[in-house]
């Protein structure tokens, strides 16, 4: 098999296994517990927090824990500021899922911000959404801007800190969805100047069903789950200390071999590209400018993504035709519509996110086998 669908998870770091395993099988203690036998688990979810926050340049205690990056973005979407009654929220057409149908839950006052063709946010029309609140005089208490950090389907990044910056300028809270960019770009809360950011595990080579929201000091956030005194009482529920045990040690790897990580990456990923534009492929690449190291999502003309899954898969390559959140619908997805990728190119759209475990030779094998199916 060759796994080449590492947007919509990755392999577990076996260094983080091994340290989540005494976890599971020995010392299984209840952090909330004061006796003796959960002391070490309560130190090391200290050192999970502080070795996570580390990673983000952020504050120790500015990190909670969560079940994974979709409800981080439902905790930062839904939470803010909900004794306001006449909040408005603005977003764009491209974020996951996990965002646009919770802002849509959240508030009736939903305003959109439109990519360009490569899925970037211009703040120029940030700017003109605020202008226009002002202009029409908007009785608004509240303002919350979510951009995502990295696109999940076609890897484009955002210019987080001057749509922040922005952002603050007209007085509103920003949140990011970096579920896609934790631990594969170099992260940093106090220079993106974010008040919240969300990430799950799974996406850097931890586990399955943990994640974190940081929210920074004096944001204005409410109680997830009501219960214990567990992450401050504000989202209560025992803590899962293996599985954040495995979060921290996986991106503390990731960090740390973050440069090597990502030329690597890149390599494969350039030698898929000059592979099919070799073979003369018609296709267009989504995205690519300023995008996520292994993202790659083509459109090929006259093809059907669907077909191309299926077909790879039988030949042992496993791909995506987009989020992996999405894949009981067979239509375009939403980001594709959004950058305006042409009809006759759109249903042909396939995405493959190489990770640090691909190899050159992989990608040409795929580029080989994409050839014979077309």
């Amino acid at each position: 098999m060759i796994y080449v669908d590492n947007a919509a998870t990755t392999k577990l770091d076996s260094k983080a296994f091994e340290k989540m395993k005494p976890f599971l099988l020995e010392e299984y203690g209840n952090a909330s517990q004061p006796y003796s036998f959960s002391r070490n688990a309560r130190k090391v979810l200290k050192e999970a927090r502080r070795t996570i926050a580390n990673c983000i340049n952020a504050e120790e205690e500015e990190i909670y824990f969560t079940s994974g990056g979709t409800e981080s973005n439902n905790w930062a979407i839904k939470c803010f500021d909900v004794n306001c009654r006449n909040n408005q929220i603005i977003t764009s057409k491209i974020e996951h899922h996990s965002v646009l149908n919770t802002c849509k839950v959240a508030t009736e006052n939903l305003k959109f911000l439109n990519p360009d063709s490569n899925g970037v946010i211009n703040p120029t029309e940030l700017k003109e959404l605020f202008e226009d609140n002002k202009n029409q005089k908007a009785k608004l208490e509240n303002i919350l801007v979510s951009v995502m950090l990295a696109n999940n389907e076609i890897g484009t990044i955002q210019p987080i800190k001057e749509l922040a910056e922005l952002a603050h300028s007209y007085g509103a809270c920003f949140h990011t969805d970096a579920v896609q960019a934790v631990g594969h770009i170099k992260i940093d809360v106090k220079e993106l100047n974010v008040d919240m950011l969300s990430a799950s595990a799974h996406k850097f080579n931890g586990p399955k069903g943990v994640g974190f929201l940081y929210i920074k000091k004096g944001t204005s956030l409410s109680q997830l789950i009501i219960g214990g005194s567990q992450e401050k009482g504000m989202r209560a529920g025992t803590q899962n200390v293996s599985a954040i045990v495995g979060m921290a040690v996986a991106l503390k790897e990731n960090c740390e071999n973050i440069d090597a990580n990502s030329k690597h990456i890149t390599e494969v990923e350039n030698a898929f590209i000059d592979k099919i534009t070799e073979n003369k492929l018609d296709f267009i690449r989504n995205g690519y400018i300023n995008h996520l190291p292994g993202n790659v999502n083509i459109s090929i003309r006259n093809g059907n993504g669907e077909m191309l899954l299926h077909r790879l898969d039988l030949m042992g390559i496993c791909v995506s035709t987009g989020s992996a959140c999405d894949n009981v619908n067979n239509q375009v997805s939403h980001v594709i519509k959004a950058i305006g990728v042409p009809s006759d190119y759109a249903e042909g759209t396939i995405r493959i996110s190489f990770g640090k475990e691909n190899t050159v030779e992989e990608a040409i094998f795929i580029a080989d086998s994409i050839m014979k199916i077309v």
